[in-house]
């Protein structure tokens, strides 16, 4: 079997290396950047959901050194009240923690296991998926991919989600190893992880109804928005490097993931976020290698790789909806929160979120 992959970042280099282990397939990944990575600063999270498709696919350990472990995460109020600690991405009972790393770092792991998996990466040229001499088709296009329009015109459009993020490095400022944060502030949430090196990597997502100026979120202007909430302040201040704004986009549900030959995967098809992003592409990687390596035909594979994915991005999609929502409270719903979130944390978080870890 020959199969071509659009895309050679998270979701793209994942695809290629479960296709090629569970299947023997002739793989060829076609990236159009030379460097696929992305922005080098920018990091993520991997909940043990990513973390388990990547033992699947022999990766865990290689993943696992090329980032550091989080336990916990905090949730503080604007005012500074800690309104519960969580497991970070995993349920209470599992040894395994989530990897934190930065995405360019994740992408090169999986790009490296590709190639001795037996892929081959072609970079530099798009491609158009009828013009690729493949029984298979895997478009890892990401968000804006063109894939998406190709098999269904009536696809929906992506829109800006009404948030933008803005990340940076702080030194100098102590935080708990091995714990997240994450801040409930007035004008937007904050994030937060002490890395490997003593640094602090954190991002602010600050709700805006149209994307900002990049010359106008300024360090300036995040003092200015989270002066009233320590922590997120004394980072700002602390910061030796501000990346540039990045909006935050949704995409409705697409209705169209195959054509018979042509699958989207990841962002093409679902950018979920709520920091499942890169371990729903990794899941789906798994999935649909496990369906091509049994279900006998690739149109037939295809149609039941979409079976069994839609019902669980479907709830995750939602679950990030909520997630999203929460970030941008209003001043009452706040002072709400303040109050409930510390019971909801104690007696409903962990039964609301283990069907994803499980």
């Amino acid at each position: 079997m020959r199969v071509s992959v659009i895309g050679g970042g998270v979701a793209g280099s994942a695809s290629a290396i479960a296709l090629r282990r569970a299947t023997g397939a002739e793989v060829t990944i076609h990236e159009a950047y030379e460097d696929p990575a992305g922005q080098v600063g920018s990091y993520l999270s991997l909940a043990v959901n990513g973390l388990r498709g990547l033992e699947a696919l022999g990766c865990l350990p290689q993943v696992q050194a090329a980032g550091f472990p989080v336990a916990l995460q905090r949730m503080w109020s604007a005012s500074g009240k800690l309104l519960g600690e969580v497991p970070r991405g995993r349920l209470a009972s599992d040894s395994l923690h989530s990897t934190t790393l930065l995405r360019g770092r994740l992408v090169e792991v999986l790009r490296t296991e590709a190639v001795r998996a037996g892929a081959r990466i072609e970079t530099g040229r798009r491609v158009d998926p009828a013009d690729l001499d493949a029984d298979l088709v895997v478009a890892a296009d990401g968000i804006w991919s063109a894939t998406r329009s190709a098999l269904d015109p009536a696809a929906p459009q992506v829109r800006y989600a009404g948030l933008y993020c803005v990340s940076g490095v702080s030194e100098g400022v102590h935080l708990t190893p091995g714990t997240y944060h994450f801040v409930f502030g007035r004008r937007g949430a904050f994030l937060c992880v002490p890395a490997a090196d003593g640094t602090v990597w954190w991002s602010a997502q600050v709700p805006a109804p149209e994307p900002p100026d990049p010359a106008e979120a300024t360090r300036a202007r995040l003092a200015e928005l989270y002066g009233k909430e320590e922590l997120p302040l004394s980072l700002i201040r602390a910061a030796t490097r501000v990346d540039r704004p990045m909006p935050m986009h949704r995409l409705a549900d697409v209705p169209v993931w195959h054509d018979g030959r042509t699958v989207l995967i990841g962002d093409a098809a679902h950018p979920v976020g709520a920091g499942q992003g890169a371990s729903m592409a990794i899941e789906d990687a798994v999935a649909l290698a496990r369906c091509v390596a049994s279900v006998p035909g690739v149109e037939a594979a295809l149609a039941e790789y979409t079976r069994l994915r839609r019902p669980r991005v479907a709830r995750m999609t939602r679950a990030a909806a909520t997630n999203r929502d929460a970030k941008t409270p209003g001043t009452v719903r706040r002072r709400v929160n303040d109050l409930l979130m510390p019971i909801a944390f104690r007696h409903v978080y962990s039964r609301s979120t283990s069907w994803l870890y499980r």
